[in-house]
């Protein structure tokens, strides 16, 4: 146990940071066109057709990890069964976003935006938990399941209740989408691996990038395809498939 804490203090350093960081700058804004999205075409009675329908590959990508995790046909490798418990609720909140995200874009405003962030923390939570479990231990990861969570939907409360007093503030919203992208690589580069095809997540981590640039992008791609698909549609879809990544991940893996 004593070879690890001297391990363990650049990730507690980087946390930390992180955390000033959000709280010290100023306060961050959401931009008032946020819910103005490129692609608002209406297919067989279906508001915002691609935006709305693409969440469907968030709901296949999450069933498709709950039977790889739970079914009896893949039994994925845990040294501990309680490795189990941060995927479940990871692939569990992967159906969530699909389903969330799906009622959002159907008339798209900050209280739908809510239930969709709600359950995105829980995806991105419940994962670096399981990062942690698998990379420093299953103790220590399992007991940060339950406090990553909560900090993620305090997050989420806080945006919400700062735009209904009329400021608005993304920065601890922020703060939850950052963690499991600095910190799952720091992880995998300073802890040895106990499963094969651990660094898979840092695939996992460079598709939500991508997914977050489709984002960003959403009027330029529609513009660019022709009017075809928007940006946003696409995030979905990538980051669906670093989901699936992660179930693909499981079942394939070994002990090291």
């Amino acid at each position: 146990m004593s070879t690890m804490r001297p391990v363990t203090i650049p990730l507690a350093a980087l946390a930390a940071a992180l955390a000033a960081l959000a709280f010290l700058a100023p306060p961050l804004a959401q931009p008032p066109s946020y819910h103005d999205f490129a692609d608002r075409r209406v297919c067989l009675g279906l508001p915002n057709c691609l935006d709305t329908a693409s969440n469907a590959f968030f709901v296949l990508a999450g069933a498709w990890g709950l039977y790889v995790l739970l079914g009896a046909k893949f039994r994925p490798v845990f040294i501990d069964p309680r490795e189990r418990r941060p995927y479940a609720l990871f692939f569990f909140s992967v159906v969530l976003i699909g389903l969330a995200s799906a009622y959002y874009h159907l008339s798209p405003d900050n209280a739908g935006l809510a239930w969709d962030r709600a359950a995105m923390a829980l995806a991105f939570m419940a994962w670096l938990s399981a990062v942690i479990a698998e990379r420093v231990g299953t103790r220590v990861g399992v007991a940060l399941l339950a406090p990553l969570c909560i900090v993620g939907q305090a997050a989420v409360v806080y945006w919400y209740w700062s735009e209904t007093q009329g400021a608005g503030d993304l920065r601890p919203w922020l703060l939850v989408q950052l963690m499991p992208i600095l910190l799952v690589p720091l992880l995998i580069w300073l802890y040895p691996p106990r499963y094969s095809h651990g660094r898979v997540a840092l695939a996992v981590v460079g598709l939500y990038l991508v997914a977050l640039l489709f984002d960003l992008s959403d009027r330029a791609v529609f513009a660019f395809t022709d009017g075809i698909v928007g940006g946003h549609a696409l995030k979905h879809a990538v980051a669906a498939l670093a989901a699936w990544l992660v179930a693909r991940q499981l079942y394939r893996r070994r002990r090291a």
